[in-house]
């Protein structure tokens, strides 16, 4: 599933080709795909943003919210292309797609973002998110860190690849309790997962299976993974096999000598 870093790259290439743009109309080839009327015919899209692993386009009126789940990718073409589940029409003549193999990608239009949103928990990479307002919201919890990790009411925007990377990189096992981390251990983790999302994003992403850019373009974080998907492998540290293990029903990658439980 796209995750923060490659949600923030899809935005980041599509901006300069629809930021100021008027939609034409919209056809939900696949109908699950439209969770609302896609009603977005004479509206001007105002600016993209994101939030979590949404993609929110602010129009003149209202929002048209995004989300990629498993397999979905943006595209914007001449015309949609095969396994197009939803498009929308520009008056440049061409059409901004979401191209979905599995089909479970969705989008809204909604008079206000929160309607979709509003759930989500902090921003990672925001400024109000400190190592401070990291801890106080670990303290009180007793649920261990990787289910708690991609709970996205609890943070936004992580998910498999970067909370194994950010564990691993901070030497925190993904089955501790979030109350037993020490200060120094969340100021850690605080710094580790700020640090590898934006080195991600400024890869253009992961892409470990499906996920490419708006361009075509596949992610280049996958050459730096410590952990995640390298079962098996030395560590980078310290040369011990990486293991994989199921953890709120989510495969998870650790090295079991950096990792100690």
């Amino acid at each position: 599933m796209p995750e923060l870093p490659e949600v923030e790259t899809c935005r980041r290439a599509l901006t300069p080709l629809l930021m100021g743009r008027s939609l034409t109309a919209a056809e939900a080839i696949w109908p699950n795909a439209a969770v609302t009327p896609l009603a977005v015919a004479g509206r001007r899209i105002v600016r993209l943003d994101r939030r979590g692993k949404f993609l929110l386009m602010r129009l003149d009126r209202g929002w048209l919210v995004v989300h990629l789940r498993m397999t979905g990718r943006l595209v914007v073409a001449r015309e949609p292309p095969a396994r197009t589940t939803v498009a929308f029409g520009l008056d440049s003549g061409d059409w901004f797609c979401l191209v979905d193999l599995r089909k479970f990608g969705r989008a809204w239009l909604v008079a206000r973002a929160s309607e979709v949103v509003g759930h989500l928990g902090p921003e990672p990479l925001s400024r109000a998110f400190t190592a401070a307002r990291f801890g106080a919201m670990l303290a009180p919890r007793k649920a261990r860190l990787k289910p708690l990790l991609l709970d996205q009411r609890f943070l936004a925007g992580l998910g498999n690849i970067y909370v194994d990377e950010s564990l691993h990189v901070a030497r925190i096992h993904p089955l501790r309790t979030a109350a037993s981390l020490s200060v120094g251990e969340v100021r850690l983790l605080h710094r580790h997962i700020r640090r590898i999302l934006r080195a991600a994003i400024a890869a253009g992403g992961t892409t470990v299976q499906d996920f490419v850019d708006p361009d075509g373009a596949p992610g280049r974080f996958r050459d730096r993974l410590q952990v995640f998907r390298r079962t098996g492998e030395p560590c980078y540290r310290c040369g011990t096999a990486i293991e994989r293990s199921v953890v709120a029903q989510r495969g998870t990658h650790s090295c079991p000598r950096c990792q100690r439980l």
